[in-house]
């Protein structure tokens, strides 16, 4: 049968501080949607992992359905329940599950939307983000989440990042997408096309360009050449198609310029990605979700990586979505997943991009 592969964005929510560790990491998984492909490409990127001999994080959910999960796989790890991290214990081929056995009577039906996988997933995500502000973790990865029956168990949060945000009173939180020598520094992500140019404001994109250069400069840039990309058609030929870029993201960049940044624009949104994959800029900030999404995902689909600013701990997590299309059928494909937990990893050695 033939695989069926969704998007592989790695999401990444990082603060530098605190990175440069040399013992072994804590990496929190946390489960996402029970009935979603979620503890399916948990399973199979642990099973990689092991097989390979590298670390294994632990996970944050439900025993039964993570012995459920591995059941369809040809292993010996053994599933372990635990009630408190300071039971991890360093067992090769042992994975450890931290469970508060709130959910394991739930019937979970896979590939449907219900309160109760919403409620489970969404607490998850609050044990995993309250044990990273505690500095009982090194990093979390996350499965994928449905926003949809978050919605539906009458949650506030949209999503991952708004749990982050809230729980850890982050002030601004912005997305990088990273695909090979393609990055892209987001204005704006979960925001509806008309909100998002209302925020391409002076104010906003001095802020993102700012943000931008300090991090590019603790990721080892000492000078970052930053290229803003213009909101309408053309840079707005001189005014002719929309003031914004006259008006809003010139003043921004103007401003940033006066304190030394290596940034330029606004640049023509059709023409500005391709100068950065031929090395022109190190980065670009665009201005709303789709225009840097777009060519991040055609020039490297499985391969992007998204890096969230702002949030004082490591966060690793596909962004395929619960494909409850493919649930239960043992065919989703765990390659980002297991991308994610390496990424983590990674991160919580070393800063640098």
């Amino acid at each position: 049968m033939k695989k069926v592969v969704r998007s592989v964005t790695v999401v990444v929510i990082l603060n530098v501080k605190n990175l440069n560790k040399k013992n072994k990491t804590k990496i929190a998984m946390t489960l996402g949607d029970p009935s979603g492909i979620g503890p399916e490409v948990v399973a199979k990127s642990i099973q990689h992992l092991s097989n390979k001999g590298d670390e294994l994080p632990f996970i944050i959910g439900d025993t039964n359905i993570v012995n459920d999960a591995f059941s369809n796989l040809d292993t010996d790890i053994q599933v372990k329940k635990i009630k408190n991290v300071s039971e991890i214990g360093s067992e090769s081929k042992s994975i450890f599950v931290l469970d508060n056995e709130k959910y394991s009577d739930n019937n979970f039906i896979k590939g449907e939307n219900s309160v109760e996988a919403g409620i489970a997933s969404h607490e998850w995500v609050e044990i995993a983000t309250d044990l990273a502000i505690q500095n009982k973790v090194d990093a979390i990865c996350t499965a994928p989440i449905n926003k949809e029956s978050w919605q539906m168990a009458k949650f506030k949060d949209i999503g991952h990042q708004e749990i982050f945000k809230r729980k850890s009173n982050s002030n601004y939180v912005a997305t990088m997408l990273v695909s090979g020598k393609l990055r892209c520094m987001h204005l704006s992500t979960h925001l509806s096309l008309s909100k998002a140019c209302d925020y391409v404001t002076t104010e906003n994109v001095e802020r993102a360009i700012r943000l931008t250069q300090k991090h590019f400069v603790e990721w080892g840039f000492p000078n970052p050449r930053i290229g803003v990309a213009a909101l309408n058609p053309h840079a707005s030929d001189g005014g002719l198609i929309g003031n914004t870029e006259q008006e809003e993201i010139l003043p921004a960049i103007i401003n940033c310029k006066k304190d030394g940044f290596n940034v330029t624009g606004p640049h023509p949104a059709d023409s500005v990605f391709y100068d950065a994959i031929n090395d022109k800029y190190d980065v670009v900030v665009v201005m709303y979700h789709d225009q840097g999404h777009i060519p991040i995902k055609v020039y490297g689909f499985e391969q992007s990586i998204s890096v969230n600013l702002g949030v004082p701990f490591i966060r690793t997590s596909v962004d395929h979505g619960t494909a409850f299309d493919i649930a239960g059928k043992n065919i989703a494909d765990p390659t980002s997943m297991i991308e994610a937990i390496t990424l983590a990893n990674n991160l919580a050695y070393d800063s640098e991009l």
